[in-house]
């Protein structure tokens, strides 16, 4: 491992539909945020303190969506994160346990490990048309859901 390698900062976001839980990795200092504009904008503030390399986010069904446009709009390297991914690297470095914090923590780890390119905000009708998409196929998948019972 070289010096650069190690001198990485490394922010994992682990998303749930009321709090941002962040770890920052090497300095392993955490710190939670209301998933809300506001809270968002606090989290925002915090993360640019420590000029990180890259902002890792889960790809948790949408809830990352408004933490995921401003941070790119605020200029910060964000990465949106497979889940699968990232829990089966967990997993890979023994990693059973499952909580906020610790997830926070294995999606820096895996942003310091694998470090993946940031990623690319779509223009907002593309976003609105993806989103419908995702509505459609969730109906979808109820109704056949309804329809087997």
């Amino acid at each position: 491992m070289n010096t650069q390698d190690y001198n990485e900062i490394n922010i994992g976001i682990d998303t749930g539909q009321a709090v941002l839980d962040i770890y920052v990795r090497p300095s392993g200092e955490f710190q939670s945020f209301e998933n809300n504009p506001e809270g968002i904008r606090a989290a925002i503030r915090f993360i640019r303190i420590f000029k990180p390399d890259r902002v890792l986010i889960e790809a948790t069904g949408r809830l990352e969506m408004d933490f995921f446009c401003a941070a790119h709009k605020g200029g910060l390297p964000v990465c949106v994160c497979n889940p699968v991914q990232v829990r089966k690297f967990a997993q890979a470095i023994g990693r059973m346990a499952k909580t906020d914090k610790l997830d926070a923590q294995d999606i820096a780890y895996y942003g310091e490990t694998i470090k993946p390119d940031p990623s690319d905000l779509k223009p907002e009708k593309l976003r609105l048309l993806s989103d419908l998409l995702t509505v459609r196929s969730q109906c979808l998948e109820m109704s056949t859901m309804q329809k087997n019972r």
